[in-house]
């Protein structure tokens, strides 16, 4: 059973930073992506990052230039740091993790979801 573990939410200011962490255990895909998402209250799932096991990465452009996605293969954790966090990227961020080697934002394309951990950013 594949399991996702969530860490390193919390409330910042606004331009503030912080780093999610989530970490994949039980999982036997040889090639696979691993991506973040974002809910808030009333709005749908949005994906914020995504990244193949071959590092290729993908971000939309709300938050291209001020998050970055990053892989530790040895690990099967994979990163987000946010910096410059602004009001409108609070929300509850979750991580994903689909077999195939696709970047995709769609969430019904992704197997398996962590619980998820919540950011809040304060102006």
């Amino acid at each position: 059973q594949v399991q996702l573990v969530e860490s390193g939410g919390g409330s910042v200011q606004s331009g503030g930073s912080l780093r999610l962490s989530c970490a994949a255990s039980g999982t036997t895909y040889s090639m696979y992506v691993m991506a973040w998402f974002r809910q808030a209250p009333g709005k749908e799932r949005e994906g914020v990052a995504a990244i193949s096991v071959g590092h290729a990465t993908w971000y939309p452009a709300s938050v291209k230039g001020r998050f970055t996605i990053s892989l530790d293969n040895a690990k099967n954790t994979v990163y987000l740091q946010m910096n410059n966090l602004e009001p409108e990227d609070t929300a509850m961020y979750y991580c994903a993790i689909r077999e195939g080697y696709g970047l995709t934002s769609v969430p019904r394309s992704y197997n398996y979801w962590g619980q998820g951990t919540q950011v809040t950013v304060s102006s």
